[in-house]
């Protein structure tokens, strides 16, 4: 073979090696996801001390995947400008968006332009089962089977005809209007009665409005919570105005405080939506889709319910940050 035709046979092979090392090179970052994909979180009230565990859910899965993840949102319940922060995470070029779905339709609109760009949103702790949405997933509690599960725990401590004061931390976050409205359907199964507040997202200060509420009305003995902070607060104002005097509340989701106050006695029970696997389980979908094209499928939370019997073994996972 002349000596010219060999020359061109080995730039051709090593061009084919060449362009072979660097296929396999390619698949192999794409595999590893080394830093080329970016998830960003997107959430209301983003300093709540709820999201402590769903933040540890999310580095711990962004660890073990090795991909980069940021925890955002606005700092009270403010849907159109959590709206806007979708679209500027697909500006700022993220590879994926989890989003907390607060509201049945203000993001419908974001997420779909989302999607439309090539940006696969999930959401999680709360999704939107109302209206049509194109998030492909969503990570969170079936909230009014939670409260209908609470409403079936309480139900037989509290009398019949009794009045009870239901609260909220916030107006205008579905999740907590689906178990409100779980509570109640229980209750009216034994012709309660309920008056409903809001208390505001800090625990100290809601326990000042519960507290001065009880008081004005001195027939309500009973507090049933629909989130973490009112929940709170409804012990704190038990603890602190109350006590021994045959007043008790329930409610949802886990604090240090919370506990504390199971355990001497102020909280009845509290459910625990496991908001760590809020945060783990949709960086795992989300990089799982963009590397290989495996479909998220929806994941309940649960409801796990802590009393006196459990709140030990609970402290401890939450000083880990895992509860």
């Amino acid at each position: 073979m002349p000596k010219s035709h060999l020359t061109r046979l080995s730039i051709i092979c090593l061009i084919c090696l060449i362009s072979l090392g660097c296929a396999k090179s390619g698949e192999k970052r794409l595999a590893a996801g080394n830093d080329q994909l970016k998830i960003a979180f997107i959430t209301c009230t983003v300093n709540a001390e709820f999201f402590k565990p769903v933040k540890k859910g999310m580095n711990d899965a962004a660890e073990a995947m090795d991909v980069m993840c940021d925890f955002m949102g606005t700092e009270g319940v403010d849907v159109k400008a959590q709206a806007n922060m979708i679209r500027q995470a697909v500006r700022d070029g993220y590879n994926g968006i989890a989003v907390n779905i607060i509201d049945p339709v203000a993001f419908d609109e974001a997420i779909q332009d989302a999607m439309n760009k090539g940006v696969p949103v999930v959401g999680f702790n709360v999704d939107d089962h109302a209206t049509p949405n194109s998030r492909l997933s969503s990570v969170n509690q079936q909230l009014y089977r939670a409260g209908e599960q609470l409403g079936a725990y309480v139900l037989s401590f509290i009398p019949e005809n009794s009045r009870v004061l239901l609260t909220m931390h916030d107006k205008g976050v579905s999740a907590l209007e689906d178990r409100l409205k779980g509570i109640q359907n229980i209750l009216s199964t034994k012709k309660i009665q309920w008056d409903v507040i809001i208390t505001g997202n800090k625990s100290t200060n809601g326990a000042a409005v519960i507290a001065e509420y009880l008081r004005e009305h001195p027939q309500i003995h009973i507090i049933l919570g629909t989130g973490q902070s009112d929940t709170e607060a409804a012990g704190i104002a038990i603890e602190q105005n109350f006590d021994g005097k045959d007043y008790w509340s329930a409610g949802f989701d886990l604090s240090p405080k919370t506990l504390q106050l199971i355990k001497d006695g102020h909280i009845r029970c509290t459910v625990d939506q496991q908001p760590y696997i809020q945060g783990f389980y949709p960086v795992i979908q989300l990089t799982h889709y963009l590397r290989y094209g495996l479909i998220p499928s929806d994941m309940d939370a649960g409801a796990a319910m802590i009393t006196k019997q459990n709140v030990e073994k609970v402290t401890k996972l939450t000083e880990k940050g895992y509860r």
